[in-house]
Order: C-alpha cells, then sequence, then structure tokens
C-alpha cells in the first residue's frame, strides 16, 4: 500500500481527530490514582469518546483476534496493547501508558501518555522522561526530506546513550483514513536510508522504551507484549503532519511546551 498524502480536507479531518484522542488523555488523568482497575479507566474513556465526543474508539473490535476493549493500558513491564481489565488495579508507584486512538467522520487521532500512579520511583521516572526526549528528537526532525532512517537513528542514540534500549519488533505508523498505514515508523536506524518525507504525510512516533533488555514477548491473549526481562517498559506517542517547512503535532495536549518552542 502506498503512502497517501494528506489533502488540505483530510489534514482539518485529521486535525480535528488528533485534538479528540489528546482530550480523552487529558481527561482521564485525574482518574489514574492508587485503587482504581485498568477496566474502569476504559469505560471512562469509552463514554467519554462515544458520548461526549460522539467519535468511535478505534482499538474496540479492531484486529485478530478483535481487541476487546476501547484504550490499551501497559501497566509496568507491559511494552504495549494492555488490555483493561476489572483484576487489574493500579497501586502506588506504577507506570501506566494510557493509548488512545479516536476516528471522527472516519479519520484518525493516535496518541499515549505515560501517567504514574502516586508517587514515582527516580529510576522510573527517568526511564519515562527519557522516552518523552525520544520521541521530541524525532519529531523534531520531521520535514519534507528528511529520512525515516534519520528519526529511528535519533531516538536510537538517545535511548542507548542513556543505558536503555529499543523495542524492534513495534513501530510507528502512517495513518488517516486507516489505523494502520504506510509507512513503517522505525525507532531505531540509520541516517540517510529509507523513506524521504513528503509535505502532507501523516504518521506516528511512537518509542518503546525498556530499563533492560529490548526483547519482548507476546502474551496468550495475542495482543499484550511484555519486556521478556520484566523490566519497565515507557512509550509516548503523538501523530504528526509533515508540513511545508516542518512538523504539526495533530495530538498536541495543552500542558506540553514542545522543546524547539523554548
Amino acid at each position: 500500500m502506498a503512502v497517501t498524502i494528506k489533502t488540505p480536507e483530510e489534514i482539518e479531518k485529521m486535525r480535528v481527530a488528533g485534538r479528540l484522542a489528546a482530550e480523552v488523555l487529558e481527561m482521564i488523568g485525574e482518574y489514574v490514582k492508587p485503587g482504581v482497575t485498568t477496566g474502569e479507566l476504559d469505560r471512562i474513556c469509552h463514554d467519554y469518546i462515544v458520548n461526549t465526543q460522539q467519535a468511535i474508539p478505534a482499538p474496540l473490535n479492531y484486529g485478530n483476534p478483535p481487541f476487546p476493549k476501547s484504550i490499551c493500558t501497559s501497566v509496568n513491564h507491559v511494552i504495549c496493547h494492555g488490555i483493561p481489565s476489572d483484576d487489574k488495579i493500579l497501586k502506588k508507584g506504577d507506570s501506566v501508558n494510557i493509548d488512545v486512538t479516536v476516528i471522527k467522520d472516519g479519520y484518525h487521532g493516535d496518541t499515549s501518555k505515560m501517567f504514574f500512579v502516586g508517587e514515582a520511583k527516580p529510576a522510573d521516572k527517568r526511564l519515562v522522561d527519557i522516552t518523552q526526549e525520544c520521541m521530541y528528537k524525532g519529531i523534531a526532525l520531521v520535514k519534507p526530506g528528511v529520512q525515516l532512517g534519520d528519526i529511528g537513528h535519533v531516538i536510537q542514540q538517545h535511548a542507548e546513550s542513556n543505558y536503555y534500549t529499543v523495542v524492534r519488533e513495534y513501530c510507528g505508523h502512517g495513518i488517516g483514513k486507516g489505523f494502520h498505514e504506510e509507512p513503517q515508523v522505525m525507532h531505531y536506524g540509520r541516517p540517510g536510508t529509507g523513506m524521504a518525507l513528503k509535505e502532507g504525510m501523516c504518521f506516528t512516533i511512537e518509542p518503546m522504551i525498556n530499563q533492560g533488555k529490548p526483547q519482548s514477548k507476546l502474551l496468550g491473549d495475542q495482543w499484550t507484549v511484555i519486556t521478556k526481562d520484566r523490566k519497565l517498559s515507557a512509550q509516548w506517542e503523538h501523530t504528526v503532519l509533515v508540513t511545508s517547512d516542518g512538523v504539526e503535532v495533530l495530538t498536541r495536549r495543552q500542558e506540553e511546551v514542545f522543546p524547539w518552542e523554548q
């Protein structure tokens, strides 16, 4: 499948979908506290997306086997695609990635954020902060002519120079009418390799960075991915648009100040 260049009308729809996805993460933060279940967080997000935003939660029934919930909640050593459950009670010190994808007027907005339950351990906070920096360094490079290998390289370099590892089996992706479109956006790579970016491309940058080794394991539910060594993993995700001279972050949250704006 070829990469789709979005028209101005499509970009406007992508902006709306991106903003809605960001608003879900802004809304859910106050509910992330000790004693809440990930199943409860899923229900709150589902209700907000469907009833308040009049939109569709993209993960619900997506894929094979169909994903059973409306958001992904990946706790501690879960790398990605954690399935919310009423059995999973969050406790003090946990870290959780909440991954939200909203469909509005046929277009997708996809984003995720790390949350801490109560106080974070310093080592855990450092991993989460460096992972966010990895994403920002990748986003900061985006403009026409830059190659995908350049983005992967800067993410890999920042993670590894801080003694962390990059998960290689899962990557960012093109997005638009489809949840997952071309191109695949790797979070490792060599500069000057891969597809060159063009104005009008939309894709996600969503590095998954591990405290320990990079190897992952897919659980029997065929969705949940964990670190093989059970050490902590962190992830952040934004949907971005390549503009004529740089990048627009379509899933920007109100509290965010990007490093390149300071």
